[in-house]
C-alpha cells in the first residue's frame, strides 16, 4: 500500500501532485460526503502549495468557515510522509488542541471521508501532567487528603512496585481529571520548580512516559505555541545536558491562531528565579568534599540572594486585578543583582577547579551549573533594564522573581525562521488593516508569503450585534440585569467571555441570585478541565459557559451556541508585559490597547456564526461605546459586511 494518498510518479515535482490531489479532495470526494466546494479554501490550497514547495513562512488569513484546518492538515500529512519526519500543528492553548483531536474534530473527519489513516499524537506542555512527587506531599498537605489518596492509588500499578515484564504506558494528563478544578489541580501538577533531572520517579512518571509516545508519530504532533516554544529555548541547553529536545527533527510547523504566537514566545523565553529553590540547589554542592573558599562563596551566595528577595519584597506592589507585583526598579536593587551577579562567577569560576578533581558528583553538578547559567542570563538583564520586563508573584513558599526579555524576534528569527522548512501562520486574523507588516516585524520574519480570504458566509441577516445602554452607567449589577435579560432571550445557549477571572468570579457568585436563570445550567473555566466544560456545553443545548480564555478557537456549531455576551471590551490587562509595551509606545492607546482589544473581540465575535445554518445575537456589554464615536465607529469596522452595530 502506498504512504500517500495518491499514486506517486517520480517525474513529476511531489508538491505539485499533492495539489493535484488535495484539489480532487475539494472538488468531488467531500463534496460527495456532504461538504460544500468553497472556492475561499481551494484558493488557500494553491497557496499553501507554494510555501511547501518553496520552503517559505505564509501568513494564511481566512475567514471563519473557510475550512482551512482542512488545508493545512491535508499538506502537512503529505509533507511528513515525503520527508519521514512529523509536521508540527501548535495551537494556541490546549482546549484547541482537544478540539483538533476529538472524535467529531478535523483530523476524524479527514480520516473517514477519506479512508486515511492518519498518525497524530499529541505533546502537551509539562503543566498538563500530574507530578508524581507533588502527589507524593497533597496526601498529607492539604484538607482534602482523601481527593488526592484516591488519585494516588488509581495510578497504574507499575507506579508502586518495581518488577521485570512490565507494559508501560502515558497516564497523568490533565483531561484524565476532569473533576478537579484548576486549583486543585495545580497541587499536584508539574511546575517550573520541580527537579525532573534528580527524580526517582521520572522514569515511571507519566510526563516522561507521553514524550516516548508522541515522539514515535510518523505524521502529526499536535503541541500549543508555550510548548513548541519551550522547545526552542530548551533545544540548546537539553543538548547540553543529555537529555532530548522537547520535540523530535520535524519537517514543518503550522501555528494556528498565529497571532498569538509572540505572546507564547515570551512566556517561553521567561526566567523564574526563587529564593529557597536556589539555596536548597547550591547546598547540595557542601554535602560534598569541596574546598573552604567554594564553601565561603556558597554561604555568601545564600545571603546575597536572601537579601535581593527581601528587597523585592519592598520594591514591589501588587497589581490591581492580577496574581502579579510590579517591581519598582531603583539603583539599590540592581546594585544588589550585581552584587549577586559577581558571587555566582566567583562560584562559577570555583566550579571549574572542583571538577578537574573529581570530588564532585557530575551529575549533580551539572544541574547546579545549568541552574547558575540560567540566574546569571536572568539576571544580566538588570545591566540594561530597557531590555527586560519583570514582576514577582506570591505563594505560600515565597516570592518568585520572574524575568522575561521584551524582544524575542531575534531567538525567533534564528531558531525557528531560519530553518529552511515550511511555517503556516493560520487565522482569521493576522493583518492589520490589511497589512501583515506588525505580526511579521514583532516576529522577526524579513521574507513571507501572504493572502487574505473572507468568510463564506452571509452574515447581514443572521448576526445581530447589541449595544446595551444604561440609565445609571454600567456598574456590575446593571450589567448583571442585562446579562440575565440576554439569557432569557436566547434561552441560555450562550457563550460569555470575561477580561479577567476576577469578573468571572463575581459573576458567579451573584447568578444565582437572578431567579429568571435558576433553571439553566453554568460552566465555569477553572471548575473543571475545560475540554470536558466545553463538551457539556455543546452538548447540553440550553446551557451557558462562561470563560475567560475561550475567545479564540472555540467551534461550537449548532444551536447550542446562539448567543455570545461580552462582558465588557477585551482591553489588554494592567500587567508588567501590557506596561513595558505602553511605555514604548508614541500613544499607548491607539498602538497598544485599541488594537489588542479589536483584535480579540473580532475573534469572540467569531464565536457566533460556525455555519451558513448558524444565527443569534451578539452582546457588548460596554458604556464606553455610547460615549466616544471614534471607538463605536472602530467596532463598526471590523463586524461582517451587512451586520450593524444596535445601540440598545
Amino acid at each position: 500500500m502506498s504512504k500517500y494518498p495518491f499514486e506517486y510518479e517520480h517525474s513529476k515535482p511531489f508538491l505539485q501532485q499533492v495539489g493535484e490531489w488535495v484539489a480532487d479532495v475539494f472538488y468531488d470526494v467531500l463534496p460527495e460526503a456532504g461538504f460544500e466546494v468553497r472556492d475561499e479554501q481551494i484558493y488557500m490550497a494553491f497557496q499553501l502549495e507554494r510555501a511547501f514547495a518553496e520552503k517559505q513562512t505564509i501568513f494564511a488569513e481566512a475567514g471563519v468557515g473557510t475550512g482551512k484546518t482542512l488545508v493545512y492538515l491535508l499538506y502537512a500529512i503529505c509533507y511528513a510522509r515525503y520527508h519521514r519526519k512529523p509536521a508540527i500543528i501548535a495551537c494556541a492553548d490546549e482546549s484547541l488542541i482537544e478540539q483538533l483531536m476529538k472524535p467529531e474534530g478535523d483530523l476524524a473527519k479527514l480520516a473517514q471521508h477519506l479512508s486515511l489513516s492518519i498518525d497524530a499524537r499529541t505533546g502537551k506542555s509539562q503543566d498538563r501532567y500530574l507530578c508524581l512527587a507533588k502527589l507524593e506531599h497533597a496526601r498529607t498537605d492539604y484538607e482534602d487528603v482523601d481527593l488526592y489518596k484516591s488519585l494516588y492509588e488509581e495510578l497504574p500499578s507499575f507506579v508502586h512496585k518495581s518488577e521485570g515484564m512490565q507494559s508501560f504506558h502515558a497516564y497523568g494528563d490533565r483531561k484524565e481529571y476532569p473533576h478537579l478544578n484548576d486549583v486543585q489541580w495545580e497541587r499536584i501538577n508539574w511546575d517550573p520548580f520541580q527537579d525532573c533531572f534528580v527524580c526517582d520517579k521520572r522514569h515511571r512518571c507519566g510526563q516522561t512516559l507521553s514524550r516516548e509516545h508522541y515522539r514515535q508519530s510518523t505524521d502529526l504532533i499536535i503541541c500549543s505555541h508555550d510548548f513548541y516554544m519551550e522547545h526552542v529555548w530548551t533545544y540548546e541547553g537539553r543538548k547540553r545536558e543529555g537529555q532530548l529536545p522537547l520535540l523530535p527533527d520535524h519537517c514543518a510547523v503550522v501555528f494556528d491562531e498565529g497571532h498569538l504566537l509572540e505572546s507564547a514566545a515570551q512566556k517561553a523565553l521567561t526566567y523564574r528565579i526563587k529564593h529557597n529553590i536556589f539555596e536548597e540547589l547550591i547546598t547540595r554542592l557542601l554535602k560534598n568534599e569541596i574546598r573552604e573558599s567554594l564553601a565561603v562563596l556558597i554561604d555568601e551566595a545564600i545571603d546575597r540572594s536572601e537579601g535581593l528577595f527581601e528587597l523585592l519584597e519592598r520594591q514591589s506592589v501588587s497589581i490591581p486585578g492580577s496574581d502579579r507585583r510590579e517591581i519598582i526598579l531603583n539603583d539599590k536593587l540592581i546594585q544588589e543583582v550585581a552584587q549577586l551577579r559577581k558571587v555566582i562567577d566567583g562560584i562559577e569560576e570555583e566550579l571549574v577547579f572542583e571538577s578537574e578533581l573529581y570530588t564532585l558528583d557530575s551529575y549533580q553538578l551539572r544541574i547546579v551549573e545549568e541552574h547558575l547559567e540560567m540566574m546569571q542570563k536572568a539576571l544580566s538583564l538588570f545591566q540594561s533594564s530597557n531590555s527586560l520586563i519583570c514582576w514577582a508573584t506570591e505563594s505560600a513558599t515565597g516570592l518568585t522573581l520572574v524575568i522575561m526579555p521584551k524582544a524575542v524576534k531575534e531567538v525567533l528569527r534564528e531558531r525557528v525562521f531560519s530553518l529552511n522548512m515550511p511555517v503556516i501562520f493560520s487565522s482569521a486574523t493576522l493583518s492589520v488593516n490589511g497589512s501583515f507588516e506588525y505580526l511579521a516585524y514583532s516576529l522577526g520574519i524579513e521574507k513571507y508569503l501572504s493572502f487574505s480570504v473572507d468568510s463564506p458566509y452571509e452574515y447581514e441577516n443572521r448576526m445581530e450585534v447589541l449595544a446595551p445602554a444604561w440609565k445609571n452607567g454600567a456598574t456590575f449589577a446593571e450589567k448583571m440585569k442585562t446579562a440575565a435579560r440576554m439569557l432569557q432571550r436566547t434561552e441560555g445557549r450562550a457563550l460569555i467571555l470575561f477580561p479577567s477571572r476576577e469578573e468571572l468570579r463575581l459573576f458567579k457568585e451573584m447568578i444565582p441570585s437572578f431567579p429568571e436563570c435558576g433553571e439553566m445550567n453554568f460552566g465555569f473555566e477553572g471548575d473543571r478541565e475545560i475540554s470536558h466544560l466545553i463538551s457539556d456545553f455543546q452538548r447540553d443545548e440550553t446551557s451557558v459557559l462562561c470563560a475567560v480564555t475561550l475567545w479564540e478557537g472555540l467551534d461550537i456549531p449548532g444551536p447550542s451556541l446562539s448567543n455570545v455576551i461580552v462582558w465588557s471590551l477585551p482591553y489588554p490587562p494592567q500587567d508588567p508585559v501590557f506596561m513595558a509595551k505602553r511605555q514604548e509606545a508614541d500613544s499607548a492607546y491607539e498602538e497598544v490597547d485599541l488594537p489588542y482589544m479589536l483584535l480579540r473581540l473580532k475573534q469572540g465575535i467569531g464565536r457566533l456564526i460556525r455555519t451558513r445554518e448558524d444565527s443569534g445575537m451578539i452582546a457588548i456589554l460596554s458604556e464606553e461605546i455610547h460615549k466616544d464615536a471614534n471607538l463605536r465607529e472602530s467596532i463598526q469596522s471590523l463586524l461582517p459586511q451587512g451586520v450593524r452595530l444596535q445601540v440598545e
